[in-house]
């Protein structure tokens, strides 16, 4: 029997699927363990092989707890709204429904032969209404609460509306605007019902606001800041400009300090919890008041204004020479003046263009412009000139800083780039970074009242003297901004929500979920509204509690719908907690089910979601903690990254300098890769291969000896599949795929065009992706498990060499023969007892494997277990080993590796249940004992042969039998040793 690889795959793949193998429940008198990957988008691409990496680890460990006798969850699902189906749509005019549900089935058919142990009864689409209705849910939920930081949680917004009926909102500590007025109970009565409602969107932890966001025209909708690469969208590579716009926002703000607090409690990568930790940018200092002076050329001149700034430094406040402001701060065009104004807004529609990405990273570029406008320093009452400047962002902070030349290096840069007087407030203190690492011991020297004071009493003094005045009091900030929740698109889920009067209501969750309408075209409409307003059907009548035809609107009973739709992060927040109970209509999930599973103890997927859907996540899994829907504040307790697979790119090399002759046909030249440094060194040599044509029309253009021009050559993507393992191009496949190069002349050396090759991320667009079908279908699938943990440990990037995967595959035609014998490759293996002595060395390997792949397994070191199974059945070859008690116990071992061919064996031992529900074997310490040890015998420090000797000997017992042998005797050649050095279990000197 060979080892058929493809017919025992597809055999247990449909066995897994049939007796639903890997299907959990919700409550067991097992331990539970729930292992969770980041669920795919599926894309029209399918999977290459850098995607299953993740999987295959999760998958392992997976299979491992359950033969260590825990209940596992283990399921997958989809993350099936995004934009790339919308763009799709827009091309094509076909729905993104029908486009994801091609993906989807191309993903699944992909994931199941790849054999992963998934509970795929647990399935979840966040694009499937049955699931987005508890995104809905929530938001509801959140647009109903507050966060009260007194008690330091989320509480419904009735009880603050009790409060302010009967005390107004004075003693409320809440978070909540900035802008929030005070106002009484007998204000609160007399406003009407919108200036309540205005007032409640001032505090909910969802709402509607005035923002800057990162608007692409092109894509028509508002993009995540990681969604923009160097200033144009990821998706197409569209212009990107910052505009404001009304959105509904998370109050995520509200949980920084909670967010910041809990990753002292979860098991995450130290990168990713720093990565989290920079985002959050906790900072204690004050926040200071500079009054704008009044203006006669402005024409708010009766309006004063108030510009606010944070800063960790209230003690360098006399050195503050001047004031930057974000240029889409509010106050830019109500201080500047008409001599300033057309050269403000002329540097405030530039910035627009850049994302805050690039504004942030950009630390060389100074500019900015000066508004005319100047501040009141508060305790000198000098002027202070105002200027903008695109190194401050509006999102960040107050939008404005208080900027001190001598103390900061990107304001003294600024300072010095517009002749901006600097003054010297450390004027004969070290103010280097070694002194102020100490900060509580630097001298501050800059006031009278800060004179000669310590770092740690200057900032209090500061403080103290500035709450005086009333124009500062010390503050805790946060670089966290809410976030931007709303998104111009169709593909995406509604709000469930509806505008009386300009104002947002809720849809009772007995009428969810609110589906997305049918629409004639997925662009914005000509008014410049969402996709959503094409819909002719997008309208709520609150008599029947439908959504109807838009010519019903009537204000009355008929009102508008919510045309945004909600982000990708919507989704994504809280389907690691629908899993547990997915197919529950009546509540987002049972509390008996959320009590069994409590959180996911191991979450595998990438580090570039580190401030995006982690921190959005681990924000909605508090909030739903303090309405006590979820027993835990974090949804995941441990967290790997994954590393990333590289692609291996293959390039033709192109001469840049084109060839026309006189019909203006063109010409290229591709010079094979081992040319490419001879065309440098003699180029007179290249060009005698070229056909005589060519080398006419080269004499013409006159660019033969030139070697600056001659040796130009640029480097073309290729696409893999035309490359051999010897890096040689299937020529003709390339012209036929890029037909611009059909009349290119190919230089070849010794009759073969050789490709360069570098290692990049595989991506579509470099043609470097490997398809995982191809690699099942020549190899097997256990054969691509094992190759993708064996390439290196989990979290670093390793390149996919596809000749590589020939190693493993052989191990594991290697293993099949060890349970077969005999030219028909007979299934045996000796079911009799192992003896004392003969089974020693094989029991030895066997426990020897079990202890190192637990280990292995544990510390997810997965690439050092693939090089233990090798070793182990080398060895066990080499013993002849047909013992049943090694053979089954050792499939066990490799099941969660290689799954297919543990099940096809484990069922030729007459085993008839899954060997997924075998135990782990346990480790014996005492069959790896070692009774003896092999001794290096050495002559005067140098070894010259070694002895096996019992561990039981003693030294006198050791020198003895050392004496006595041969080898001994020949190298004394009769001479009495001066002493004999003997180290029990190490070595043995003689001194001659």
């Amino acid at each position: 029997m060979t080892y058929d690889f493809n017919s025992i795959e597809k055999k247990w793949q449909d066995y897994w699927a049939k007796h639903q193998t890997f299907k959990a429940v919700n409550n067991s008198e097992k331990p539970k363990y729930y292992v969770l990957d980041m669920f795919p988008y599926p894309s029209g691409a399918g999977l290459h092989v850098g995607h299953p990496l993740g999987y295959i680890a999760s998958d392992i460990y997976a299979r491992y707890k359950r033969h260590k006798g825990f209940n596992v969850l283990h399921p997958q699902g989809y993350d099936s709204f995004g934009l790339p189906a919308e763009q799709y749509a827009i091309q094509t005019g076909q729905h993104p429904r029908i486009t994801t549900e091609e993906n989807i089935k191309t993903y699944r058919r992909q994931l199941d032969q790849i054999g992963f142990s998934f509970d795929w009864s647990r399935e979840v689409r966040t694009s499937d209404p049955q699931y987005y209705k508890w995104t809905q849910w929530i938001f509801i939920q959140l647009f109903e609460s507050y966060y009260c930081n007194d008690s330091d949680k989320a509480r419904p917004i009735s009880e603050l509306i009790a409060v302010f009926e009967t005390e107004g909102n004075s003693n409320i500590n809440a978070a909540c605007d900035e802008d929030t007025p005070s106002f009484s109970a007998e204000d609160w009565k007399s406003y009407s019902s919108e200036q309540q409602q205005k007032l409640l969107l001032k505090y909910r932890l969802t709402y509607l606001a005035e923002s800057e966001v990162n608007w692409c025209p092109a894509l028509g909708t508002v993009l995540a800041n990681d969604e923009i690469v160097n200033g144009v969208s990821e998706r197409g590579g569209h212009p990107v400009v910052r505009k404001k716009m009304t959105q509904w926002s998370m109050r995520i703000s509200a949980y920084a300090e909670r967010l910041l607090q809990g990753l002292e409690t979860i098991d995450w990568t130290d990168s990713l919890k720093e990565s989290q930790r920079n985002w959050i940018g906790k900072s204690v200092g004050a926040s200071v008041t500079f009054n704008v002076l009044p203006n006669v050329t402005l024409s708010a001149v009766e309006e004063s204004h108030k510009i606010e700034v944070f800063t960790t430094r209230p003690d360098t406040i006399f050195g503050v020479s001047f004031m930057t402001l974000a240029p889409e701060h509010d106050l830019v065009s109500k201080i500047t003046t008409e001599d300033q104004k057309a050269e403000v807004d002329a540097y405030v529609e530039a910035t627009a263009k850049r994302s805050e990405r690039d504004r942030m990273a950009d630390v060389k570029t100074i500019s900015g412009v000066f508004t005319g406008a100047y501040a009141e320093h508060p305790f000198t009452k000098e002027p202070i000139p105002i200027w903008i400047g695109d190194y401050v962002l509006a999102g960040y902070g107050t939008g404005a800083v208080m900027s001190v030349p001598c103390g900061d290096q990107r304001d003294y840069d600024f300072a010095k780039h517009f002749n901006i007087p600097i003054p010297n407030i450390f004027e004969g203190v070290d103010i280097s970074e070694e002194a102020f690492a100490d900060k509580e011991n630097t001298v501050i020297a800059n006031s009278d009242f800060l004179n000669g004071l310590k770092y740690k009493k200057a900032v209090k003094t500061a403080i103290y003297e500035l709450e005086k005045l009333g124009q500062g009091k010390g503050k805790i900030n946060y670089r966290l901004r809410d976030a931007v929740f709303s998104r111009q698109r169709y593909w995406g889920e509604p709000f469930p929500v509806y505008y009386v009067n300009g104002m947002p209501q809720m849809i009772d969750k007995t009428h969810l979920p609110i589906t997305l309408p049918e629409v004639e075209k997925y662009l914005p409409t000509e008014d410049g509204d969402p996709p959503l307003g094409n819909a002719e059907v997008w309208a709520w009548d609150t008599t029947t509690n439908s959504v109807v035809d838009n010519d019903k609107i009537d204000h009355k009973t008929v009102f508008p719908l919510e045309l945004n739709t909600m982000p990708g992060w919507a989704g994504s927040s809280q389907y690691f907690n629908r899993y547990m109970d997915p197919h529950n209509e009546d509540e987002i999930f049972s509390q008996e089910a959320i009590n069994y599973w409590q959180q996911v103890d191991l979450y595998i997927g990438g580090s570039e979601h580190a401030t995006g859907h982690l921190l959005y996540a681990r924000f909605w899994q508090k909030f739903m903690f303090d309405l006590g829907l979820v027993p835990v504040d974090e949804f995941a307790k441990k967290l790997i990254n994954q590393g990333m697979i590289l692609g291996t790119s293959a390039f033709v090399y192109r001469w840049e300098y084109g060839l026309l002759d006189k019909s203006h046909k063109r010409y290229s030249i591709m010079l094979s890769k081992n040319l490419i440094d001879e065309s440098i060194k003699n180029e007179t040599k290249i060009f005698n291969l070229l056909p005589s044509k060519l080398q006419d029309l080269i004499r013409t253009q006159g660019t033969i000896g030139s070697i600056t021009k001659w040796s130009h050559f640029t480097p073309i993507h290729v696409d893999v599949s035309f490359v051999n393992s010897s890096d040689e191009l299937d020529v003709e496949a390339f012209k036929n795929w890029r037909p611009e190069f059909k009349e290119a002349e190919f230089v070849l050396k010794d009759g073969v065009y050789k490709v360069g090759r570098d290692v990049e991320k595989m991506s579509k667009s470099k043609y470097n992706v490997v398809n995982p079908d191809a690699i099942c279908e020549q190899y097997g699938a256990d054969s691509l498990r094992l190759y993708e943990m064996f390439l290196g440990p989990l979290e670093q990037y390793k390149p996919w060499n596809t000749a590589g995967i020939t190693g493993v595959h052989s191990f594991l035609k290697k293993l099949w023969k060890l349970y077969h014998q005999g030219e028909n490759g007979t299934f045996y293996v000796d079911a009799s007892p192992l003896g004392k002595s003969d089974g020693a060395e094989s029991l030895k390997t066997l426990h020897k494997t079990i202890k190192k792949v637990e280990d292995d397994i544990e510390n997810f070191s997965f690439n050092t277990s693939v090089s233990t199974f090798m070793i182990a059945v080398n060895e066990l070859t080499a013993q002849k080993c047909t013992s049943k008690d090694i053979l089954e116990p050792l499939l066990i071992l490799i099941s969660p590796y290689a799954p297919h061919i543990a099940e096809e064996l484990w069922a030729q031992f007459g085993n008839t249940e899954s060997i997924s529900t075998a135990p782990f074997p346990k480790f014996e310490e005492k069959y790896v004992v070692e009774s003896s040890k092999e001794y290096p015998i050495s002559f005067n420090g140098k070894m010259r042969f070694t002895m096996e000797l019992s561990l039981d000997l003693n030294k006198d017992e050791i020198e003895a039998a050392v004496m006595a042998n041969e080898k001994t005797q020949e190298q004394l050649q009769g001479r009495s040793p001066k002493k004999v050095i003997v180290v029990p279990g190490k070595i043995v000197n003689i001194v001659g």
